[in-house]
């Protein structure tokens, strides 16, 4: 039923939903949101979902509203009320406060024809023919009708103003979302060892070098450009190749023209690069420069992957 209403919604979209996207994007103050009950948590999420997209917006339940916060509803904010019925007693009583104060007003309602739907400038018509409870009386099918048209409203927002990955970090810089988005490839191989070797380091060394580091990679570079690059898979393959390795130097083992990224490319994007070569470490350039290595252990545990 929920599904069925949801694809019905795209049939109930009018003029109206243009005009309140536009009323919103030009508006100069912030979207107030109110309900009660269910629609109040509805609600609640919406507010959620245009703050992290660039679009101010303040929750207000519609009861504390006739009771004493109505004063945050500032001169130029736009106020959306979610009611199924649009007619109930706080609904009623809360419109012609809001309309007094001469705020423009959208309507999420399942009943355009309600006092609410018919005192709003704007309606968004969320009607559903029945809830998903056997008994027709639990909010579901119609809050999950609310939730969509709020989802829409703000991914229409976000489009007008152009909002991007970039801007989105700025909302969320915590956790692993928010690390995908802005953490950069030297903030990761900055604190990580910087393994190198000469072109005519001896393999004892390039061991050693490998194995202090602690990377299981060194760069092979050439007074700071890098030249080649040499792995523990390329020591177990010399291993198989040769008894005597003793007079093998860097030059001989090294794979040239590694796989490299810029500093200051997005650490995610460092990842596809592993994942579409199927290698573990990134030699980092910095302005043509050899500036260190970035492991696929070190995105497991930034949480990158």
């Amino acid at each position: 039923m929920e599904s069925e209403a949801i694809s019905n919604l795209a049939n109930l979209i009018t003029e109206d939903f243009a005009h309140a996207v536009k009323i919103i994007y030009n508006s100069k103050g912030r979207v107030i949101i109110t309900g009660i009950g269910k629609s109040a948590i509805i609600a609640q999420k919406i507010v959620a979902t245009l703050n992290s997209t660039g679009t101010p917006a303040i929750f207000m339940h519609a009861a504390d509203a006739i009771h004493g916060d109505l004063g945050l509803i500032l001169e130029d904010d736009v106020v959306i009320c979610i009611s199924k019925s649009g007619n109930t007693p706080e609904i009623k009583v809360l419109v012609p406060l809001i309309k007094s104060a001469k705020n423009k007003m959208i309507a999420i309602t399942g009943n355009k024809d309600s006092f609410l739907g018919q005192q709003a400038h704007y309606v968004l018509n969320t009607f559903v023919k029945q809830e998903a409870c056997p008994n027709n009386l639990a909010p579901t099918t119609s809050t999950t009708a609310q939730l969509v048209m709020g989802d829409a409203l703000a991914v229409c927002l976000l489009k007008l103003r152009g909002f991007s990955s970039n801007d989105f970090a700025k909302y969320h810089p915590g956790g692993a979302l928010g690390k995908k988005l802005y953490l950069r490839v030297h903030d990761i191989s900055s604190v990580n060892e910087k393994p190198k070797v000469n072109l005519d380091t001896n393999i004892k060394n390039v061991i050693i070098e490998i194995t202090e580091k602690m990377l299981g990679v060194t760069a092979v570079v050439d007074k700071d450009k890098i030249i080649g690059i040499i792995t523990d898979g390329d020591l177990r393959r010399m291993l198989t190749k040769v008894d005597d390795f003793s007079s093998l130097t860097a030059k001989d083992i090294m794979s040239a023209n590694p796989k490299s990224i810029n500093a200051d490319a997005m650490a995610v994007d460092a990842l596809e690069v592993m994942q579409s070569n199927g290698i573990s470490q990134l030699v980092v350039e910095e302005n043509g420069e050899y500036a260190g290595i970035i492991h696929l252990h070190n995105l497991i545990k930034e949480g990158i992957l």
